[in-house]
């Protein structure tokens, strides 16, 4: 009954387009409507990286749903720049980050069983978000000596983006040829061909782009009624919105019993918009009036080397933990109060 409703909800995301464009409602129902429409398209991400992976083996699927599902975050953030909103852009990658090793890993847990995982690949991937964090040190202190946008803080934060990027796709592609060597198992009669699987996950991250672009448009508005700062809307709102795929579809996976593939989703996602989304936002960023320097908040830097330290311990066992994925989470609703408090830099 629960996945006829999901099939059924899926024609939300084209009623969302369609009435944005043609109807034009005010932002605050435009923001109800989009986030509804979100619902379904992370189920059925969920849902096809599911039968890809019964190709591919949890690795590599979950390098495949953090790459369709991390789309939206770098479509949100160029639609961002372009409309000179820096702060926005910084807050929602720095959240996107930090939900998707607090909430979303802390959510699976709660939501499957206690089972084992792949506990050197996922080390792998922490240890490139904490890389990460500390190379992000030298335009943070630029940012607190200076304006923030300056252009020095420009040119500072290309070479950052240039060794992010190929440590990403070097230690990553390594991490994808050792999961095609170890996982060899023969697909489930009931899997979807992987041609099927690829070209419906497609459609369905480009359909969650467009939904996702219309929701942050609304969320000033939005925002504006509950009182919010634009820091926040970034950090938590946006950021959320934007992992909504990873969300739904970890969880999706993760009650399924598949906890290698909905833990390498969580980590895998939060590392590649570390290294892959944040250095080519930022290079792409160069072609716009603003470019975007890499001058992160100090909450954002502590928050994020915080959830490197967390989901570090939680994996050391090389199991998942209902008490450990409790703890993920309320340490995500302390990150969420901090950001709260705040406000605007």
């Amino acid at each position: 009954m629960a996945r006829r409703i999901l099939w059924a909800s899926l024609a939300l995301a084209p009623a969302t387009i369609a009435v944005h464009y043609l109807a034009h409602p005010g932002n605050v129902a435009m923001f109800v409507l989009s986030a509804a429409a979100l619902i379904p398209l992370a189920w059925l991400i969920g849902e096809t990286t599911e039968h890809a992976a019964e190709h591919t083996g949890p690795g590599v699927g979950g390098f495949l749903n953090a790459s369709f599902g991390n789309a939206p975050e770098l479509i949100i953030a160029l639609f961002a720049i372009a409309d000179g909103l820096p702060q926005v852009v910084r807050g929602s990658l720095a959240g996107s980050v930090i939900s998707n090793l607090l909430l979303v890993f802390g959510v699976t847990q709660v939501a499957g069983p206690e089972k084992p995982i792949d506990r050197r690949s996922l080390l792998v991937q922490l240890g490139l978000v904490a890389v990460a964090v500390v190379l992000f040190v030298p335009t943070v202190v630029l940012g607190y000596t200076g304006p923030t946008e300056r252009h020095t803080a420009v040119v500072a934060s290309i070479p950052v983006a240039v060794v992010l990027l190929a440590l990403y796709l070097t230690v990553t592609g390594r991490n994808l040829q050792r999961h095609r060597e170890m996982e060899r198992d023969e697909a489930s009669a009931y899997a979807w061909p992987l041609p099927v699987a690829l070209a419906v996950l497609a459609v369905a991250t480009i359909a969650t782009a467009f939904v996702s672009e219309i929701l942050v448009h609304s969320l000033k508005d939005f925002a504006a009624a509950v009182g919010a700062s634009e820091f926040f809307i970034a950090a938590v709102i946006v950021a959320i919105v934007g992992n909504a795929a990873e969300h739904g579809g970890a969880v999706v996976i993760a009650r399924a019993g598949k906890m290698k593939l909905a833990s390498e989703i969580a980590i895998s996602s939060s590392a590649q918009v570390a290294l892959l989304v944040v250095p080519v936002v930022t290079l792409l960023s160069l072609f716009f009036a603003h470019a975007l320097p890499l001058t992160f908040r100090w909450e954002e830097l502590s928050a994020m080397g915080g959830a490197v330290a967390l989901a570090g311990a939680t994996i050391w066992n090389g199991r998942t933990g209902k008490r450990q994925g409790v703890a993920l989470i309320v340490a995500y609703g302390i990150v969420v109060a901090g950001f709260l408090a705040a406000g605007n830099r």
